[in-house]
């Protein structure tokens, strides 16, 4: 089997069905994990985009190629996450996280 048709096999699983547990592989929302919601964007001659949704609450968008299925449902059980848990931070909270670090060391 050559990558391209690794991806396209992966991609018709994503999109049989809705609340997959999904990783996102590239582009700027690298490393954040979230489900998949309903909301697929389809632009003629141009790619496709999903909306997913993090553990926050947190919605954003980004192509389909940049998508890695970890399973069904909103969590696998087999299936560890390191301790941010996928979840991005903004600029001002991880400022807050670090400020509060240093006073707790202090």
């Amino acid at each position: 089997m050559t990558p391209s048709s690794l991806t396209l096999t992966q991609t018709r699983f994503m999109i049989s069905s809705n609340l997959m547990f999904v990783m996102v592989t590239g582009g700027r929302n690298t490393g954040r994990v979230g489900i998949l919601i309903k909301n697929r964007e389809k632009h003629k001659g141009s790619l496709e985009t999903f909306h997913i949704q993090d553990a926050t609450g947190h919605e954003f968008a980004t192509r389909v190629g940049n998508v890695f299925t970890l399973g069904k449902g909103s969590k696998p059980g087999f299936l560890y996450l390191r301790v941010s848990k996928g979840i991005k931070l903004t600029i001002i909270e991880e400022a807050r996280k670090r400020q509060a670090a240093l006073e707790s060391a202090a």
